[in-house]
């Protein structure tokens, strides 16, 4: 082989490497941004003060554990079953949490869509029983325990009810013989897997949209009966955890208190520090804003 043979031949094999190493990379990176962080950027003020527009947010997706599912059918949007992986920590009421939007196309029905997120904080985890109380938030009757933003709570409690919008005042799950409402709501169990519960009035309209969720098809409810394909129904038994998210900014944030329950399923991590800020409208940084931990 002469001299430029020799040459083209070890160019190309430097190429060769260095594709693979850079696919390496990109793959890498790939599976770092799906299975254990992800950043996102806050286009709306439902979380201030805590969280402003124009944040970019690192979401840890390890501290709850990793989802594992079909991502090619989920993008398509496809019903996938996912499996989640041990977490380091659980998720704890206040904490602030990112998670797929679970009514991205009606507030009749559950779903998953891989492209549209939300960011709140966690007000009530399994388990509890949460109430809205002249518009403080009270979970297991602890009137001591402060739950999202309390002074912006304190606000709503001295505002007159004339001067709220009748969309914003009233409240999932839209009954006019509950009347919940945005200063006082529930008493509302937040279930955990395994949890049993008769299937009154009052408790279908609060879990229909999950129970369907978790059996993938709608069901009724006949005179005072719930029915799955005709059949009583009288109990039911959950198979998944439930929260209940909270936006800070008390009076615009489409959370829990208008769409109703989470499920665990589309929780996908813990939202731990801003790691840059810029203005949305000038897109100046804000510097005072970089490295910021959330709390």
């Amino acid at each position: 082989m002469n001299k430029s043979g020799k040459i083209i031949c070890k160019t190309g094999s430097i190429l060769l490497n260095l594709f693979y190493y850079a696919s390496i990379v990109v793959f890498g990176f790939v599976v770092l941004r799906i299975f254990v962080f992800g950043s996102y950027k806050i286009p709306t003020d439902s979380m201030e003060p805590t969280i402003v527009p124009g944040d970019y947010v690192l979401v840890n997706k390890l501290a709850y554990g990793a989802r594992l599912f079909d991502l090619f059918s989920a993008v398509e949007g496809k019903e996938v079953k996912i499996k989640r992986m041990p977490g380091f920590t659980r998720i704890k009421n206040n904490d602030v949490v990112v998670f797929h939007i679970p009514h991205p196309n009606t507030w009749d029905k559950i779903e998953m869509n891989m492209a549209k997120y939300f960011i709140k904080r966690c007000i009530g985890i399994p388990g509890d029983t949460l109430c809205i109380v002249n518009g403080i938030y009270t979970v297991n009757s602890d009137t001591t325990k402060r739950l999202g933003n309390y002074p912006g709570q304190r606000a709503l409690t001295d505002k007159p009810i004339e001067s709220l919008p009748r969309g914003v005042y009233n409240t999932f799950p839209w009954d006019s013989v509950l009347k919940w409402n945005i200063k006082n709501f529930g008493p509302l169990y937040i279930p955990r897997k395994g949890d049993s519960l008769i299937m009154d009035r009052t408790n279908w309209l609060i879990y229909k949209k999950i129970i369907e969720w978790e059996k993938g098809y709608s069901l009724s409810f006949e005179n005072d009966t719930l029915r799955d394909n005709g059949k009583p129904l009288q109990t039911y038994t959950f198979n998944h955890d439930y929260y209940f998210m909270g936006g800070d900014k008390v009076e615009n944030s489409q959370d829990s208190r208008y769409w109703g329950l989470l499920p665990d399923d589309l929780i996908v991590g813990k939202a731990s520090l801003v790691w840059k800020s810029a203005d949305p409208h000038s897109g100046a940084y804000n510097w005072n804003r970089f490295l910021k931990r959330i709390r």
